[in-house]
């Protein structure tokens, strides 16, 4: 009699478990987590893969040509919002990614494209913007509106969540431009994946192009 009741007891014992599913359920949300976290570890700046940001646009380039961010499919674009009035952050922002380039080997930096776009179209002429913008870098890019006006650019801010606002003149007339300060890392495929902040180093900003670079096209 008592070799029958421990298998009853033991199948009993079995079939409560087999219905008390709450606490595998914990387990995906935290597996989730940590996918999450480990994507995240892989840039320095913050990844936005998953924001709606960005999307293609066609601007004027310095050379005075029509330039679209999909002719640069294939490229990691660098995605600059600027003017080339800007006392401080925006040739810092150049200065840096010129020097996180060069940190690159020749063929991963030829695989780069940096894209300036002006936030003050009216200056901001092709012709100054090729003195400007090139100096950094040969490679570099400026764009700004065809007729230099500001609705083609305020788009393409739009895209990426950018701002600008024109500051009163002084009596001279010179005026400046207060501007977000981010910049944006756009991978093969012209998706927009990683936002970097102001004061990045040229090696921070050197390690996230390589991770990009490094993914498959």
């Amino acid at each position: 009699m008592h070799r029958m009741r421990i298998p009853i007891l033991l199948f009993s014992t079995l079939l409560l478990l087999a219905g008390c599913p709450s606490e595998p359920s914990a387990a995906p949300e935290s597996a989730a987590s940590q996918v999450s976290a480990a994507l995240a570890a892989r840039f320095h700046g913050t990844d936005i893969s998953q924001d709606p940001i960005g999307g293609d646009f066609t601007l004027t380039s310095h050379n005075g040509r029509s330039v679209s961010l999909s002719d640069f499919r294939g490229k990691v674009v660098v995605l600059v919002f600027g003017y080339t009035h800007c006392p401080d952050v925006c040739p810092t922002h150049l200065l840096t990614y010129a020097q996180a380039i060069a940190q690159l080997p020749p063929e991963q930096a030829a695989a780069v494209q940096l894209l300036f776009v002006s936030v003050d179209p009216a200056r901001d002429r092709p012709e100054l913007l090729a003195r400007y913008v090139p100096a950094f870098n040969p490679s570099f890019i400026g764009l700004t509106s065809a007729d230099g006006g500001e609705a083609e650019t305020q788009a393409v801010m739009k895209l990426y969540g950018a701002t600008a606002a024109k500051q009163p003149p002084q009596p001279n007339g010179f005026y400046s431009v207060d501007h977000s300060s981010a910049t944006f890392l756009i991978n093969r495929q012209g998706r927009t994946v990683v936002m970097e902040p102001f004061g990045q180093t040229a090696t921070q900003l050197a390690e996230d192009l390589k991770t990009l670079l490094n993914q498959q096209p």
